[in-house]
């Protein structure tokens, strides 16, 4: 009856990692540059973001570090425009 019970509880753990990573996974942000297209005219501009450019700038934070390190797109990202635009939608940009 133990090793029963030892496997059940074995089963369900490992059932419980496998879930659990599959959640992360599907939590993971696909970094494309493409996806803060929205926020290229309040970058240029003085007008104020959108509420699609601030929700996928929040979406994009864990990949600015990587645009901060590309050379071409680091001008864009660490621009005035763009730490007015971050600064507007509460995203704090990273000093990486």
């Amino acid at each position: 009856m133990k090793k029963v019970l030892s496997s059940a509880l074995l089963v369900v753990a490992v059932v419980a990692v496998v879930l659990l990573s599959e959640a992360n996974l599907s939590n993971a942000v696909t970094c494309s540059p493409m996806e803060l297209s929205s926020c290229l005219s309040a970058i240029s501009s003085s007008s104020p973001p959108s509420q699609t450019c601030c929700a996928k700038l929040k979406q994009q934070t864990p990949c600015l570090c990587g645009y901060l390190k590309n050379p071409s797109l680091k001008p864009y990202v660490s621009s005035p425009g763009a730490r007015k635009v971050a600064s507007s939608c509460g995203v704090p940009l990273p000093s990486c």
